[in-house]
């Protein structure tokens, strides 16, 4: 069965205006069972990448993010998601093993934390 992955086109920006992150494609495809990798670079010096998940009718939900090297999952953690975080290409992925129909949704990448409420809140701030 044939999966589908949407990157959001997240131009959400850090605290200061030089920051920016962009995927690199807006959607892509895979087979059940596959694993899948969703890529975004950015600009600016950053202080945490952020991977968020959305279903069809559903608020954003934490994945996982990298902050200054510590990567900080969801709680209870997504079985199967990885951050791959490269600073020598200014890009951070997110590694979907064995893809499965209900990992199909809109993935966001972000600078900041974007779910209001969100415990990891208090993570970034306080780094």
């Amino acid at each position: 069965m044939l999966i589908c992955l949407f990157i959001l086109v997240s131009s959400a920006q850090g605290s200061r205006a030089a920051e920016t992150i962009t995927p690199y494609s807006a959607s892509q495809f895979a087979d059940e069972g596959d694993s899948v990798t969703l890529s975004c670079s950015y600009t600016g010096s950053v202080r945490g990448l952020h991977w968020y998940r959305q279903y069809t009718g559903s608020p954003p939900q934490f994945l996982i993010m990298d902050s200054y090297g510590t990567v900080t999952e969801a709680d209870p953690p997504v079985a199967g998601v990885l951050i791959n975080h490269i600073k020598d290409n200014s890009s951070v992925d997110l590694k979907i093993s064995s893809a499965a129909v209900t990992d199909s949704a809109l993935y966001y990448c972000a600078l900041q934390p974007t779910v209001k409420g969100n415990p990891l809140h208090a993570v970034q701030k306080a780094v």
